[in-house]
């Protein structure tokens, strides 16, 4: 018999325990020491970095946010925090 132990993604703590499922249909497990929930091989729905320097590289060239959202399917609030957040580094560099 195989046992997989899961552990803590934050607090790398053995003590887990299965949470239910989610939308998708993978396991949820629940950290008893720290409290917060994980799911089984998470995956991330961020931007890839080329992405948004594709997206950044696009605004610059004078396209409107919205011609944005209907190039790239990105939301104009999502490409308002990167400008702002690339003026903020820009100016300390």
């Amino acid at each position: 018999m195989v046992t997989i132990v899961f552990k803590c993604p934050y607090c790398e703590s053995e003590n887990v325990v299965r949470n239910g499922h989610s939308p998708n249909g993978k396991q949820k497990y629940l950290c008893k020491d720290c409290k917060r929930q994980t799911r089984e091989n998470p995956i991330s729905r961020g931007y890839s970095e080329e992405e948004k320097e594709r997206i950044l590289k696009a605004y610059e060239e004078r396209s409107s946010l919205r011609g944005l959202k209907r190039t790239f399917g990105v939301e104009r609030n999502t490409v308002s925090k990167w400008i702002k957040k690339s003026r903020k580094l820009a100016r300390f560099e």
